[in-house]
């Protein structure tokens, strides 16, 4: 089968709008390719700091390449028994700072990196209750969009980082969930040093979300999403905050 999804997110000082598709092939392997557009236009004001020559309104956008195989179980087919469906995957990831390159080479952010991880899926039939637990080995900041890894005192080698959901199907076509995914924070002590503080900080990811499917080719879902800090040293420490949503097909 295929799928194509489109999503916005909008919080306080930030917006992020991704597209991507996905194809899959006897229900084991999936190869998908996606795009963010994140509208960094708050970044302008990091040349107060130094002379970055960040251009107003300015975008990052990051590409990625994915691919997912399921390497054992079946959500549903095991759905009478402990043994959850576990699938591996690689998430291959190309960012491009535009007149951000200054800052990320201040940093020392690199800016392509691949993420692998490990995920684990179980369906408990009888409750109508779907969990999730991936285990990802990762350099990104802020999942890629402020480039990978740091120069020292900050991290630059990979760390092992959950994430975990859960999602309620209240009926056939209705979900309600929430998620988290925890980031290695590998900038805030190169910002430190830089005299900095905690401008650099990194925070989890979190949302609650309502998934509707009016047809078995059709989702939408809807999300208050917390994002934490980013880079609250251009937003006033205000954590972001705001409203998802999301459309997918599928054939």
């Amino acid at each position: 089968g295929a799928s194509a999804s489109t999503s916005r997110a909008v919080t306080q000082d930030y917006a992020l709008t991704s597209y991507g598709a996905a194809i899959g092939w006897n229900e084991r392997i999936e190869l998908s390719l996606a795009r963010q557009d994140f509208d960094a236009g708050a970044a302008v004001a990091l040349n107060a700091i130094a002379p970055f020559g960040v251009q107003p309104g300015q975008h990052i956008r990051m590409d990625m390449l994915g691919l997912k195989v399921r390497v054992a179980g079946d959500a549903i087919l095991d759905a009478d028994t402990w043994m959850p469906q576990i699938a591996v995957g690689l998430e291959h990831k190309r960012v491009r700072p535009g007149s951000l390159q200054s800052v990320f080479d201040f940093l020392g952010a690199d800016t392509q990196s691949t993420d692998f991880y490990v995920s684990a899926s179980k369906l408990l039939l009888d409750k109508g209750v779907l969990l999730n637990a991936t285990l990802r080995s990762t350099r990104a900041n802020q999942n890629g969009l402020l480039g990978f890894g740091s120069a020292a005192p900050g991290r630059n080698r990979r760390s092992l980082q959950p994430e975990l959901s859960v999602a309620w199907l209240l009926r056939h076509n209705l979900a309600l969930g929430a998620e988290v995914r925890f980031m290695p924070d590998n900038l805030q002590a190169t910002g430190r040093a830089a005299g900095l503080g905690d401008a650099l900080r990194e925070d989890a990811w979190k949302d609650l979300f309502i998934a509707w499917a009016p047809s078995k080719h059709l989702s939408l879902t809807l999300a208050w999403v917390d994002l934490g800090r980013i880079v609250p040293a251009i937003s006033q420490g205000r954590r972001q905050s705001g409203a998802y949503l999301s459309a997918q097909v599928a054939f």
